[in-house]
């Protein structure tokens, strides 16, 4: 992938001919030599890095560590060019190089995210288009990074056919946020030098390998503690950029013998290739495991040209490699979306050998007509070099051909979904249509609610952190919400757990108006209210978050406690687990009342999307599960202690022991395993009966609802 610094060398002809300071001094002149030169074996690794990648993800769904090759490429070129500026005394011009850097990535980025869109809107299921639109106007803008993490992608799910067709795009995004900040770095080492008068070599040692300590010390602590955000984090991937930075910086300084070169070169490509094969890094990377494609990547290029006919170089070197190199940057671009495009239009989770191969040539082969038709074209043309003003033009007209349709699409979406969200209470009655007697005059044509727009689906806010005075440590902090504020309550209930109770919310809430409660919230997603042994996901995240349950129950000193009770499968189990029975038991003992929620069934399959693909009434989109039978493991707790009280809403969710994916023109699921908020609303009142009607067989008398 090209990183946008010039191929060709610009070292000491190029200087002179510029007439900068110091172009006639020979000790510049080999001080610039140094860093100069046109390195086709890396370009040869370029293309070897992606190759890596696009083989890892069409056959194996694996890490290959190439990504991260090329990040360290990017800033080893990137690095060679300011420092020939530097050292020759030229000008850094940083903001004519962000308007060229951009003006080189943009097209064909735009080109290839137009027709992803495109196959998007043709061939996607409707259930995805809208987040994808999304994720594609994020990629343009470099921000996909940040738009998978905070929506908490796993990398590493099993089947690619549910991946994003953008979900490439965050290496990018990365590489294009850090080509906004590395020349800040070198602008800081010019100032040190016209204020100090330090060399810029010594200078920029320091910098780049302060900011690689800081950030692989990040890397290693936020792998650990959650993994999937970790990934797309652009601080945990600077340490990569600042390792190419501070190779190109020593490459001079390092001259090994033309035997070493060959045994260098050759022990890193076997290294690099091995590393996604030899080892499972999928929940280490970027931490420190990544050190091991980047070491590989690193005794390569410091290989060089080794003058044997034995080297590596002799390859890497090669016209069709370096010709490939050059075309890196465009198969990265395209193989993904065709992978994924693929993948959903055959219903398959991973590529056959044969179709894998074919998806790999058709990349190549794309790859290469678009350098040579768009990207070498697009380089060659000179009008935009001529001024800022004309490279800006460029760059803002790049956006401006995905913001556009992008954003249009959105509008009108949006304006359907407010015309649609404001029939509601006539079109949308979801629960109500359970009760006896219900009557309504819904138009039997309209859309069921929440309006499937493709876009990510948000989950009940949580109202305003916990207060100060509750004296909640800063450890445990942010999973502390007061919900539903009360100065005078007539009870403090206090929410502890994950999803499953965060999704009861709204619900909640009418609870706690209904009987003048006071409601705060302790929750974290993935994190089951029992011990650290019985978690299923997040093992260190979630240690954490139990450590601070004791801790806030003290704080608070709730007279209830609503937690969920028992745990469903999409194996079509119901767990009760002894870590969960032993925290209920231990709330109970200390006099607090425990509302035990009996969990909702759980899919191998989103019921709202096989509707929009087969139709709410389709007999595949509804399905049965044995935590809607009568007997839950939670029961015979809740029967022998009379602080423990048991509420099963199953019967609401799946009337008849069936769960369709649609009641009351309501859809009841927004994943294969929470409910939607709009369902959970229209829940509310019988939520509130049950819970009150719970809490009286128990002896506990709250205020009648309303």
């Amino acid at each position: 992938m090209r990183t946008g610094a010039p191929r060709p060398a610009d070292g000491p002809s190029s200087a002179s001919a510029a007439g900068a300071p110091g172009a006639g001094d020979p000790a510049t002149a080999r001080r610039v030599a140094r860093y100069s030169g046109f390195r086709p074996e890396v370009q040869g690794l370029r293309f070897v890095a992606v190759l890596l990648v696009v083989l890892y993800h069409v056959f194996l769904g694996r890490v290959s560590g190439g990504v991260d090759v090329f990040l360290l490429i990017s800033a080893f070129f990137l690095t060679l060019s300011f420092v020939r500026k530097l050292e020759s005394g030229r000008p850094l011009a940083i903001g004519r190089y962000w308007l060229h850097v951009f003006k080189r990535l943009l097209p064909l980025a735009a080109l290839t995210v137009l027709g992803t869109l495109l196959l998007v809107e043709l061939l996607y299921p409707a259930y995805d288009v809208g987040r994808w639109r999304a994720e594609g106007l994020a990629s343009v803008f470099y921000v996909e990074n940040w738009a998978l993490a905070l929506n908490a992608v796993d990398y590493y799910a099993a089947d690619h056919s549910t991946a994003s067709p953008f979900q490439h795009f965050w290496s990018l995004s990365v590489q294009g946020q850090v080509f906004l900040v590395w020349p800040l770095v070198f602008g800081v080492a010019w100032l040190l030098g016209r204020w100090r008068g330090w060399r810029p070599v010594p200078v920029l040692a320091v910098l780049f390998g302060t900011i690689f300590a800081v950030s692989l010390a990040w890397s290693v602590h936020s792998t650990a503690a959650q993994q999937e955000f970790a990934y797309f984090d652009t601080r945990t991937r600077l340490w990569e950029f600042a390792l190419g930075s501070l190779l190109a910086l020593a490459l001079p300084y390092l001259r090994p013998s033309p035997r070493v070169r060959v045994v260098l070169g050759w022990a890193g490509l076997v290294s690099m290739v091995s590393v996604g094969v030899l080892v499972d890094v999928q929940g280490a990377f970027p931490g420190w495991i990544a050190l091991w494609p980047l070491a590989s990547a690193a005794a390569i290029i410091v290989a060089g040209r080794s003058g044997s006919r034995f080297g590596l170089d002799r390859v890497l070197a090669s016209k069709p490699l370096v010709r490939l190199g050059d075309a890196s940057y465009a198969l990265y671009l395209v193989h993904w979306p065709l992978l994924i495009t693929y993948l959903v239009l055959r219903d398959r989770p991973m590529a056959g050998p044969r179709s894998g191969v074919l998806l790999v040539l058709l990349s190549v082969l794309l790859a290469v007509l678009l350098t040579r038709f768009v990207e070498d074209r697009l380089r060659a043309w000179s009008w935009p070099e001529q001024s800022k003003r004309r490279l800006a033009g460029v760059v803002v007209l790049c956006l401006a051909l995905v913001a556009a349709p992008v954003l249009s699409l959105q509008h009108a979406e949006d304006r359907r979904a407010t015309a649609i969200l404001a029939e509601a209470d006539r079109n949308n009655p979801g629960a109500a249509v359970l009760l006896p007697g219900y009557r309504g005059q819904a138009d039997p044509d309209a859309p069921a609610i929440p309006v499937v727009t493709g876009d990510h689906y948000r989950k009940p806010g949580l109202g305003e952190p916990c207060p100060a005075e509750l004296g909640i440590s800063e450890r445990h902090q942010q999973w502390c919400f007061d919900t539903v504020p009360n100065a005078e309550p007539a009870a403090t209930l206090l929410v502890v757990g994950n999803s499953h109770v965060h999704m009861w919310i709204p619900a909640v809430e009418e609870l706690a108006e209904a009987n003048d409660w006071r409601v705060v919230t302790y929750i974290r997603g993935n994190c089951m209210y029992s011990t650290v042994e019985e978690q299923v996901a997040d093992h260190e995240a979630c240690a954490r978050w139990l450590e601070g349950t004791d801790p806030v129950v003290e704080a608070v000193g709730p007279d209830l406690v609503l937690l969920q009770g028992t745990r469903s499968t999409d194996e079509d189990e119901e767990q009760f687990t002894p870590g969960m029975e032993q925290r209920i038991r231990g709330l109970a003992e200390r006099g607090i009342q425990v509302i035990g929620l009996r969990d909702n069934a759980r899919f191998d399959f989103v019921p709202a999307q096989c509707a929009v693909d087969h139709g709410a009434d389709a007999a595949e989109c509804a399905a049965s599960h044995v935590i809607l039978g009568p007997d839950s493991p939670l029961a015979p707790v809740a029967d022998e202690l009379d602080r423990v009280s048991m509420v099963d809403m199953g019967d609401l969710i799946c009337p008849d022991g069936r769960c369709p994916p649609v009641v009351g023109n309501v859809y009841t699921y927004w994943d294969n395993n929470h409910l939607t908020v709009e369902y959970v609303r229209t829940l509310a009142p019988m939520f509130v009966e049950r819970v009150r009607e719970a809490l009286a067989a128990d002896g506990v008398a709250p205020r009648p609802a309303p």
